[in-house]
């Protein structure tokens, strides 16, 4: 499988009575699509899987492979605490229709190089999927080193990496070492043009959930080689982003749906509202993406 374009990590509506909003779901995928998404990454981080039970993201992962046409790219979110629970989830995704699946560090545990490449051989030799890796070490409190890159590279269903440690010298690196064998997968967004120079062909975007048509626009047109465009796009974008990179990340996403018309509801505990300050900030940086 090919991984290319903006794939949009989704959010996951609720509504009122804190339930999975599927309507709000369909509304927002639907206007993702129409922006140009090349595929979806449901139950991720933005998605608020950590917030989830199994069931609940269960469903989320059939209504998204049911929503999925032909061709487009399909990747799940099953991080988790532990190993076990890890595969559990992964093989489930595998039996709903899922063939690749992103996978973090496990969170909160720390485990060390060695123990991390166990826990990722588990997955695969437990599941038939592809294996995107997850690098955000800012958020897990860990990083996957190039000793386990190098040890998993030559397996064939390692297929990516969405580096989100927002260090360039990373990127350039895995470019440099890995071409061919593991993609690189941008993940740093306020840097995302600088990953497509460095050989990303794909992005798994958290901000397309509420500038979905900006990103498409900026993947599209430093693929047709207008790099002076594609810097002027960046220029438009780059403070949004960096606002979203600030903080409180999953909380503006989801008021970014909103003020663009797909309102998915807010985010559950321990997760709170964005303040009043918080809205208006993010609103002013948000006003040239909204009329795009």
């Amino acid at each position: 499988m090919k991984l290319k374009g903006v794939m949009p990590a989704l959010v996951t509506p609720f509504d009122r009575n804190n339930k999975v909003d599927f309507k709000a779901l369909e509304k927002h995928m639907l206007s993702l699509r129409a922006a140009g998404a090349t595929g979806w990454v449901p139950c991720g981080s933005t998605g608020e899987y950590f917030s989830m039970s199994n069931q609940e993201r269960e469903e989320v992962l059939k209504f998204v492979k049911d929503f999925a046409n032909d061709g487009e790219i399909l990747i799940a979110g099953t991080n988790a605490p532990a190993t076990r629970e890890v595969i559990e989830i992964t093989v489930r995704a595998r039996e709903i229709g899922y063939d690749t699946v992103l996978l973090a560090t496990p969170f909160y545990t720390r485990p060390t190089q060695e123990e991390l490449l166990a826990h990722y051989r588990a997955v695969l030799d437990a599941a038939d999927v592809n294996l995107v890796l997850y690098n955000y070490p800012p958020k897990d409190g860990i990083e996957i080193s190039f000793d386990l890159l190098d040890a998993l590279a030559d397996d064939p269903r390692v297929i990516g990496i969405k580096e989100s440690s927002g260090v360039l010298q990373r990127a350039v690196d895995i470019h440099a070492r890995y071409k061919g064998r593991i993609d690189l997968v941008s993940g740093s967004d306020d840097i995302a043009l600088d990953f497509m120079f460095w050989g990303a062909d794909s992005w798994i975007c958290g901000p397309a959930n509420c500038m979905a048509k900006a990103c498409c626009d900026l993947d599209r047109t430093f693929r047709s080689g207008d790099l002076n465009k594609a810097r002027e796009m960046m220029t438009v974008l780059y403070r949004a982003m960096n606002i979203l990179e600030s903080g409180k990340f999953v909380q503006k996403i989801k008021y970014g749906c909103e003020l663009q018309g797909t309102p998915v509801g807010v985010c559950r505990a321990p997760l709170g509202e964005l303040t009043a300050a918080e809205k208006d900030e993010f609103r002013n940086a948000m006003e040239p993406i909204l009329n795009w």
